[in-house]
């Protein structure tokens, strides 16, 4: 597939007016404060899902026997159907990439060394992490979730109508894995990576290798054959990937009519679009998925203007050069 053609992203008026997002609560546990993040297993949980009543219930199933998915699935349609102009809802499953080389390095060297020293190398004697790779329990991770999705959309739950995926290797093979043998048409978005710089994890592969490597994948337009966005010396500030994410949003919103949504990405990435929709925090841990059901309002003059604070300058430690195999 390639490369897509150029299309419209933002509406012509967009200088004019702003998209303006809240997540709908009451839907999934996630978005409750009273939900314990730590732990919290999205397979077992039917991914959050409330079991509870929607006003459609009464004409859509009268007779009480459609699933708690497939009665979702109708209410956020008819949502959509009576949203007054300029207004959207979507469903956004937003997936972080299973266990990768470089969590592993983290968790063996401990967060302090790997920050200073260790996340700036391409790997050690035994491993490289540099645009990591998937792990054994990463690539079983995300084949957890191929088996969820095909049980649950059994069950009604909504099958995506696009897929976004972040160019970074881990989140392409955690998209491959989790939509194998289902409809799937993702597209490749350099937006919606991880926080940029310093860390070598972080810097894409070129161009030419995702093509080469996931030939069905469309990539958007505009995609440099090698990384523009990874500095060495300074990692991005979360002002500044908060802005990246937002702007992905709008491209997403402002170019996308479906209503049911497959991001997948990475934990900061998450954590930022979650600030974006204006969602609790909640932390996945690799391999997890939340869904966010989302309202999107355009809404007259231009976006509020927010303080960045600069990139971070690389930190620098000595540490014990220890390379046993992870």
């Amino acid at each position: 597939m390639g490369d897509l053609p150029d299309h419209a992203h933002p509406d012509e008026d967009s200088a004019a007016s702003h998209l303006r997002y809240s997540s709908i609560k009451d839907f999934f546990l996630q978005a409750d404060p009273a939900t314990d993040p730590t732990g919290f297993d999205y397979v077992s949980s039917n991914m959050g899902l409330i079991e509870r009543s929607y006003p459609t219930d009464d004409s859509f199933d009268p007779h009480r026997q459609k699933s708690q998915w497939q009665r979702f699935e109708f209410y956020v349609k008819h949502l959509n159907a009576n949203n007054p102009k300029g207004t959207s809802t979507k469903l956004l499953y937003l997936a972080r990439h299973g266990q990768g080389f470089h969590n592993v390095a983290e968790s063996f060297y401990g967060t302090h060394d790997w920050d200073c020293y260790w996340s700036k190398q391409e790997g050690n004697d035994t491993v490289t992490w540099a645009d990591a790779r998937l792990t054994a329990t990463g690539e079983g991770q995300a084949r957890t979730a191929n088996e969820f999705f095909r049980a649950k959309i059994a069950e009604g739950l909504p099958t995506p109508q696009s897929w976004y995926v972040s160019p970074l290797e881990r989140c392409l093979r955690t998209a491959q894995l989790t939509w194998a043998d289902l409809p799937f048409a993702p597209l490749v978005k350099e937006r919606l990576r991880e926080a940029l710089g310093v860390h070598t994890c972080d810097r894409r592969s070129p161009r030419a290798y995702i093509r080469a490597a996931y030939p069905s994948f469309h990539i958007e337009p505009g995609f440099a054959e090698d990384d523009p966005l990874w500095d060495p010396d300074v990692r991005e500030s979360d002002d500044a990937m908060d802005v990246r994410l937002t702007e992905l949003l709008d491209d997403v919103f402002s170019s996308d009519d479906a209503a049911f949504v497959s991001f997948t990405s990475h934990s900061g990435a998450i954590g930022s679009l979650l600030r974006a929709l204006g969602h609790r925090r909640f932390d996945l841990q690799t391999g997890g998925i939340i869904p966010v059901l989302v309202r999107a309002e355009r809404v007259p003059g231009p976006a509020p203007t927010k303080s960045i604070a600069p990139g971070v300058p690389a930190p620098t430690c000595t540490v014990e050069h220890e390379t046993s195999k992870i």
